[in-house]
């Protein structure tokens, strides 16, 4: 169980994890239910591709529960979890990277986004399909600055910024010194604002 102040959840999945590793597969899919979201989410900022990042979050779930019994609580289930798609992701990046230098851009394939493919937006009143164009405008190009990064300071960004993660968290996650963490994230800002500025203007 975890001691620290304000982790009410960490108890919570702990429990869930110590009926898992009884065989309490309805614990597990419990603990996928709960965390599955923000897995993809991870997934898809690392890799930037829809698929793929399902793909990612469905095998780091099986290496979870495959593992589950070696699981020690030496840090949150939350933490162990992550680390895992973070690990994963970072070897299918490589291999989209690959592909995508093998197959030739299509102007007319399909835009996807969280949610999948996007599709025509029906008529409605606000905001304007104007509005909408704009900020998913402005969207892609954060997501595009992001992806410009090397790996190494994307997966701090993803973490830390968008996720919200401790920087002794991602510095377990990632094997490296919370002063790393804190250093490539400084680094891995500086380079997404410049990327913004010259793609939206002065911010």
């Amino acid at each position: 169980m975890s001691n620290i102040p304000g982790e009410h959840n960490t108890d919570a999945d702990m429990a869930l994890v110590a009926s898992a590793q009884q065989g309490d597969l309805s614990a597990f899919e419990s603990l996928v239910a709960k965390h599955q979201k923000r897995m993809l989410n991870i997934a898809f900022r690392i890799i930037g591709e829809y698929e793929d990042a399902c793909e990612v979050v469905q095998d780091a779930f099986l290496s979870a529960y495959r593992n589950l019994r070696g699981f020690r609580a030496e840090s949150k289930f939350s933490t162990w979890l992550t680390a895992i798609t973070v690990n994963l992701s970072r070897n299918r990046l490589r291999r989209v990277v690959l592909r995508q230098k093998r197959e030739p851009l299509s102007l007319d394939a399909p835009i996807m986004t969280n949610d999948g493919e996007v599709m025509p937006d029906p008529p409605s009143k606000n905001p304007s399909v104007l509005d909408r164009m704009e900020r998913q405008d402005r969207s892609q190009k954060v997501q595009d600055c992001i992806k410009a990064l090397e790996h190494d300071f994307r997966e701090v960004l993803i973490l830390r910024d968008l996720q919200d993660f401790s920087y002794e968290e991602i510095g377990v996650m990632l094997k490296v010194a919370a002063g790393t963490v804190k250093s490539r994230l400084f680094r891995a800002r500086e380079s997404v604002k410049a990327c913004l500025k010259k793609a939206l203007g002065e911010l």
